[in-house]
């Protein structure tokens, strides 16, 4: 079985004929990393399915600091989703960390297929409830857990985020700063020496 069809079949049960209609809307990419697929301001037509890299979303604040809202990681579902659904400029940039490979949909397109396709508005539905969860345990990690033990959580997900993207950029994430994180990663190493 196509690995893309198997992931797929992870959310709901995808026919060939439905694979078959998903494929005439996307288009695999190649993306270097740095590259970004969405600035914030812009409205979207696409959305990615990330199959192998590392990609994030962030915000910039006004005096330029820049805060990771999302880390994806393979498998996930890569877009600014809100400004697409609503219409409206993004609030996040999307860009790869990495070198990436993706699919590229057509965003309305996806959405038009769900209005005749029973089983790709399944699958719309399934995809979004996986992102709600997603949400929903990062805002739960945020608030309950300390920030080492935010740093295992991504860890445990993504085993070598340290050797794929810059400290600054999982200290950003973790809410913290590059400094803390090196005092974290002493503190685990030390510990694992003992």
């Amino acid at each position: 079985m196509n690995r893309n069809l198997a992931f797929l079949n992870s959310f709901v049960n995808v026919s060939e004929d439905t694979f078959s209609k998903l494929q005439k809307i996307s288009t695999f990419k190649e993306i270097e990393a740095t590259t970004i697929i969405t600035n914030e301001g812009e409205i979207p037509e696409k959305v990615y399915m990330l199959v192998q890299g590392i990609m994030h979303a962030y915000i910039n604040s006004e005096s330029g600091k820049q805060y990771n809202k999302k880390i994806f990681s393979p498998n996930s579902f890569v877009g600014a989703l809100t400004s697409m659904i609503k219409n409206k400029p993004s609030k996040l940039t999307y860009q790869a960390l990495t070198k990436c490979k993706v699919f590229e949909v057509d965003f309305n397109k996806f959405m038009n297929l769900c209005k005749t396709d029973v089983n790709i508005s399944n699958l719309y539905i399934k995809i979004l409830e996986r992102i709600f969860m997603q949400y929903e345990r990062r805002s739960i990690e945020l608030i309950s857990l300390d920030a080492t033990q935010r740093y295992i959580k991504l860890r445990q997900r993504i085993p070598n985020i340290d050797d794929l993207i810059p400290q600054f950029q999982i200290a950003s994430f973790l809410g913290i700063t590059p400094v803390q994180l090196s005092r974290i990663r002493k503190k685990m190493n030390e510990s694992l020496i003992s």
